[in-house]
């Protein structure tokens, strides 16, 4: 080409959850069957779908609106619906313009990043969710800004650090982060939310609140959504049906756009995002029209209960399996249906190996260890040696060496065995 297509922000666009699955696939090309545990898809992992949900979203293929267009802002009778629901929450109010549908959370998280200008930043938690800081990272030259979550504290927010990074950095815009959080499961006090927003309000930014795993709380923690301790401060939260009904192959997500009119740029940003979604002409009409319905059946809190039950009893059987194995620290999530398991400094080196029988796939794995992380390296001694799939916890950008599992595999046996293996090939990757 005569002059350079692709911006120099692109070299940062990864996402090690489904790029890892590249690897996985040549290593089972080479002879071995992989477990998947990489991927928050609960319907992959043999979630049954919920019969009456099923029922009522074969009732709409029926009709004959749910085949056609949509205004470009979503259905109207749905963001009505969706407005009334945040409003009953006792923060923020909205209208119906207070709603903007999007193809799904990634596609919303996409948007907010693209429409911020370049020299602008956004800072959000280490760990991150990759589709969070790689958006952010993809629009200049520079690293990430974060601030720590602790894992020796069940992974509170450093809140003096995001301060003073606030503070001495002019140029952040916004505060970005997931609640409750992905990879960590930690869910934020009040308390600590409501800090963020001061912070926020004292440097005269705005907040942005990944909030798809807002329902699934458990292990003591509640939902508490940003609208409710946003008061005056300009905020965008990201909802969806991913993860509730579960429905992740709808991309169906939403903005919830909160406290418009009280700042000019922000009022603009909001414009810009509102005309980005017109040049697209709407978002999917079928998912849309289901979520009056769904939500306000009777039967769906119960629904939301149960499933937070599920991943309760899921995320105390991960933290019982790994909570006294030497060198690593583990807390017990309450919130979403992701596990981490974290490594004390110095416990993982360049040298630990597993027994890999089949030679094809042993030699592969040697070579795909040169020159990765050292927990890169040990998931893909894993994949060789036992088949699981993880995602290494480098991959979220942060300094801490560990990985991600889910909490989503449905057949018990599976995923007790899953545990179980998981255990016994990290202690002896550790003491090789």
């Amino acid at each position: 080409m005569r002059t350079k297509i692709v911006p120099p922000g692109v070299k940062h666009l990864e996402y090690e959850i489904r790029q890892i699955v590249e690897d996985a696939h040549r290593i089972a090309a080479a002879g071995a069957s992989i477990i998947w545990e990489n991927i928050g898809d609960p319907i992959e992992m043999g979630e049954p779908v919920t019969p009456w949900i099923r029922e009522i979203v074969q009732e709409l293929v029926t009709e004959d609106k749910s085949w056609g267009y949509c205004p470009s802002r979503g259905v109207n009778q749905t963001r009505e619906f969706l407005a009334e629901q945040v409003n009953m929450r006792g923060g923020a109010q909205i209208n119906r313009d207070g709603i903007l549908f999007v193809n799904g959370i990634a596609d919303a998280v996409d948007k907010v990043y693209d429409l911020v200008q370049k020299d602008a930043r956004i800072i959000m938690p280490s760990p991150s969710y990759p589709t969070h800081s790689s958006n952010e990272a993809k629009r200049g030259e520079y690293n990430n800004l974060t601030f720590p979550l602790d894992p020796e504290q069940n992974w509170k927010p450093d809140l003096d650090d995001l301060r003073n990074k606030v503070k001495y950095n002019p140029q952040i815009v916004a505060i970005a982060f997931v609640h409750p959080d992905n990879p960590t499961g930690t869910v934020y006090s009040e308390e600590d939310m409501r800090a963020i927003v001061e912070i926020a309000r004292q440097y005269n930014l705005f907040l942005i609140c990944d909030e798809i795993y807002a329902h699934i709380c458990y292990n003591g923690a509640k939902t508490l959504h940003l609208s409710s301790v946003i008061e005056d401060v300009p905020a965008l939260s990201l909802r969806g049906i991913s993860k509730e009904y579960p429905w992740p192959g709808a991309r169906c997500g939403w903005f919830e756009i909160l406290n418009q009119g009280k700042d000019e740029d922000f009022d603009e940003y909001i414009r810009a995002l509102v005309n980005a979604k017109m040049m697209e002409v709407c978002s999917t009409t079928l998912p849309q029209m289901s979520i009056p319905r769904v939500f306000s059946d009777p039967r769906y809190p119960q629904h939301l209960k149960d499933r937070a039950a599920v991943y309760e009893t899921r995320a105390c059987e991960a933290y019982d399996t790994f909570k006294d194995v030497e060198g690593t620290m583990v807390t017990l999530t309450q919130g979403a249906f992701y596990f981490p398991v974290v490594f004390r400094k110095g416990v993982l080196n360049d040298k630990q190996t597993l027994p890999i029988e089949n030679p094809n796939v042993r030699t592969l794995v040697e070579g795909m260890v040169k020159g990765v992380s050292p927990d890169k390296r040990l998931v893909y001694y894993l994949m060789g040696h036992c088949g699981i799939c993880v995602t290494p916890l480098s991959g979220f950008h942060c300094d801490l060496l560990g990985f991600r599992m889910t909490l989503l595999q449905h057949n018990d046996a599976r995923r007790r065995q899953t545990l179980s293996t998981l255990r016994g090939a990290i202690q002896a990757y550790i003491a090789s």
